[in-house]
């Protein structure tokens, strides 16, 4: 009787409301692979990216970012700059998604950090090269594939959508 009850409630508590939140929108910095040099000189395996080495108007994505629960961060061309172009650039969690689908890039996070309009703008939509473009790469030279894309086996993550006036 005891174990039917304990079933009862557990299931009653999950059907019940308890919202999942992500860290999909939370703010993070955009980091890079650190060369061997600065591996040797300073002990890290990334490097923080400054505003400088970020093009205006171009979507970044980062691998790596220890800011999110999925390592992945990234910059939309709509996102916010600093006007320091030695500032640590910034981006928005991020995470792999699948190609046409609505659901899985919505932000559930209830705090204040999430970029405005971002809630909005967000979709699932290619950020790197085509699947198949990704796939060559992978079989051609399959370290280089994963010192560059890490374990990332698709070019669909959520990213705020580009508007129509953009031109994408």
């Amino acid at each position: 009787m005891f174990v039917r009850t304990a079933l009862f409630l557990s299931a009653a508590l999950m059907l019940g409301g308890c919202d999942v939140t992500t860290e999909l929108g939370k703010p993070c910095q955009l980091v890079r692979r650190a060369t061997a040099e600065e591996q040797a000189a300073q002990g890290r395996k990334f490097m923080e990216i400054q505003e400088k080495d970020i093009a205006v108007d171009q979507d970044f994505i980062s691998f790596g970012s220890l800011d999110c629960e999925d390592l992945v961060c990234v910059r939309d061309d709509l996102s916010p700059r600093s006007d320091n172009p030695e500032a640590f650039a910034l981006g928005y969690c991020s995470k792999e998604c699948v190609q046409g689908t609505t659901t899985g890039c919505e932000i559930t996070r209830t705090v204040g950090d999430v970029e405005e309009g971002l809630k909005e703008r967000m979709t699932c939509r290619p950020l790197l090269l085509d699947q198949d473009t990704l796939d060559a790469i992978k079989i051609a030279d399959e370290g280089f594939y994963r010192r560059t894309f890490g374990e990332n086996n698709s070019p669909y993550f959520c990213a705020g959508a580009v508007s129509a006036s953009q031109g994408t």
